[in-house]
């Protein structure tokens, strides 16, 4: 990971904005929908910076004086002067999903977004402000942190009672909390790598990875790999799978086979 993915919120922050024409207007429709204020020149509360002209020179002087101010600074086009990127924005508020290359391609970086547009449900804002509404009977359903989480992934899951890419998700809620079935207490499933690279990691792998609560393995699997699993993920270094898995979904990573 080369930049550090941050959602700000600038709901009635100063906001400044230098330059004229195509790309500082659509720098100020961003910070607008965004409910930023924008200013022309540095002004107090100002933290940080949308820098447009077309003229190099020009640029680099009004982001080294507004960087010397403190903020952080975006020159358009020019990622070699910037403190940050913007990425491509797929908006399903309160959803938001943010995609960037760095500024190695800003072409990329949109190709994807239209994937991902075309594949969400428009509703999926919906669904997560059903889920934020539903908090307090999600904590009185499942009084324990683990096993509210465990439940909240099964739904959320492929095929699962609420299925983001399900359009009517947001109208289910109510009767999933309802619904007294048990979740599984335990699972534990086996992955066998194929090399140290996590781009050869199979799309089940990568799913399962993505959604375990506990992660077993050998010494010798590559940090790359582990580096895969959720950040929240607890980490068992291992000789062997463990014969009474944690509650939740474990995983057991077995090393790429040696000739």
């Amino acid at each position: 990971m080369h930049q550090l993915p941050v959602f700000l919120n600038l709901a009635g922050r100063t906001v400044v904005l230098v330059g004229e024409g195509e790309a500082a207007d659509a720098k100020a429709r961003l910070i607008a929908r965004a409910g930023g204020r924008i200013v022309a020149s540095w002004g107090v509360g100002a933290t940080i910076a949308f820098v447009a002209p077309d003229d190099g020179t020009e640029a680099r002087a009004a982001a080294d004086a507004l960087r010397a101010r403190g903020l952080l600074v975006n020159v358009v086009d020019r990622p070699d002067l910037c403190d940050f990127t913007t990425p491509a924005i797929v908006d399903r508020a309160p959803v938001t999903i943010a995609i960037g290359t760095g500024g190695a391609s800003a072409g990329l970086a949109k190709a994807i977004r239209q994937r991902i547009e075309a594949l969400l449900p428009t509703r999926l804002g919906a669904l997560a402000s059903a889920l934020h509404a539903a908090r307090g009977a999600m904590k009185a359903r499942w009084p324990d942190a683990a096993g509210r989480r465990r439940a909240i992934d099964a739904a959320l899951a492929p095929g699962g009672a609420l299925d983001p890419l399900d359009g009517d998700a947001a109208d289910k809620v109510d009767g999933w909390l309802a619904d007294e079935t048990p979740a599984s207490p335990s699972r534990l499933e086996t992955i066998r790598l194929t090399s140290a690279d996590p781009d050869d990691l199979t799309l089940r792998a990568a799913r399962l990875l993505g959604e375990a609560d506990h992660v077993f393995h050998p010494p010798t699997v590559a940090p790359a790999i582990l580096d895969r699993a959720r950040a929240d993920a607890v980490r068992y270094v291992a000789d062997a799978p463990p014969a009474n898995p944690p509650a939740g979904l474990s995983l057991w990573l077995m090393p790429p086979r040696t000739e």
